[in-house]
């Protein structure tokens, strides 16, 4: 046994000299990707046209009372993984939206490079205050992976406490534990691999990035595992509040039992469980399918099903 512990840990050192010596730190990025100093996220230019408090900001008594969605994308998006929600609303005057940004998003990738959660989440927090001291008193929240575990930290940390309470959380494809398990590596090898490259297609690379920093790794670890410790210890919802969670059963990224963590975890005010409903999908993030490789019909149905599921849940 002592033999083979020594010649683990002999392998495991070989390993890391190979990546110490072979891995370049520096990424390849071109102009071709949001990574690089020619594409950003066009909230950036005219944050009007995504942000309601800067489009609306002095609504009528009608207007505030409407239902606004704040939409959140997640850790290597921007605001173009909501746009075909956008599309598919149209012009109506159901209900308003309003597509945030998340801190250090949509930027270089040095500038992301620098970015913490807690900038991540800041632009989340920014929106919701605006929307409020302008008046809105029917908010709702819909986000997608990441941005669903910055949101239960907000509640976690009674954020909304004494302040206009979020009629509906509606979550989609959270991230708790993630599929891969190279990021619990992260903490360990992050400063030697200096990134990771994504799979993108060379339209993808326009709205996500390409190339993900370690430094941005280390964070995501980070609110994962902060998130993950507030649930084990209980999530409670504040009064008037629904959540309800959409989960690929096949997700790559997002391992599954994120939403039975969620499940477990948080709790409405009466005590009651949060809605869960597991979807027939592989893909992350279910309701973005613009420039996919390729896509199923089941995949158009369930975007569309949770598109007016979301809107349902505010009529």
């Amino acid at each position: 046994m002592d033999n083979f512990k020594k010649i683990s840990q002999f392998l495991v050192g070989i390993c890391f000299l190979i990546i110490l010596v072979s891995c370049d730190t520096t990424p390849d990025i071109t102009d071709a990707m949001m990574d690089g100093k020619l594409i950003f996220d066009p909230s950036l230019d005219k944050p009007e046209d995504y942000l309601l408090s800067l489009s609306k900001p002095n609504p009528t008594p009608e207007e505030a009372s409407k239902p606004v969605f704040i939409l959140m994308h997640g850790y290597s998006a921007s605001t173009y993984e909501w746009e075909e929600f956008r599309s598919w609303s149209g012009n109506t005057t159901d209900y308003f939206l309003s597509i945030v940004l998340l801190g250090g998003h949509g930027r270089t990738y040095e500038e992301f490079k620098q970015a913490s959660w807690r900038d991540w989440q800041k632009s989340i927090k920014e929106e919701y205050e605006r929307l409020m001291a302008a008046g809105y008193s029917n908010i709702n929240f819909i986000g997608s992976s990441t941005s669903c575990t910055l949101l239960i930290d907000l509640v976690h940390s009674n954020f909304f406490h004494g302040k206009v309470i979020p009629r509906n959380i509606l979550l989609v494809d959270p991230i708790i534990i993630p599929s891969s398990k190279i990021l619990s590596l992260v903490p360990l090898v992050g400063p030697i691999i200096g990134y990771i490259e994504a799979d993108n297609t060379s339209e993808e690379d326009k709205y996500w990035y390409h190339f993900r920093p370690q430094e941005t790794l280390q964070e995501l670890n980070k609110i994962l595992t902060r998130v993950r410790k507030q649930l084990e210890n209980g999530v409670n919802l504040p009064p008037n509040c629904s959540v309800k969670v959409y989960k690929s059963i096949k997700d790559p990224t997002a391992d599954p039992v994120s939403a039975v963590l969620i499940y477990k975890g948080m709790k409405s005010s009466n005590g009651a469980p949060v809605e869960i409903e597991m979807i027939d999908s592989d893909l992350h993030v279910f309701t973005r399918l613009n420039l996919r490789p390729s896509i199923q019909p089941k995949d158009r149905v369930n975007q569309i099903t949770a598109f007016e599921d979301f809107v349902s849940k505010v009529n």
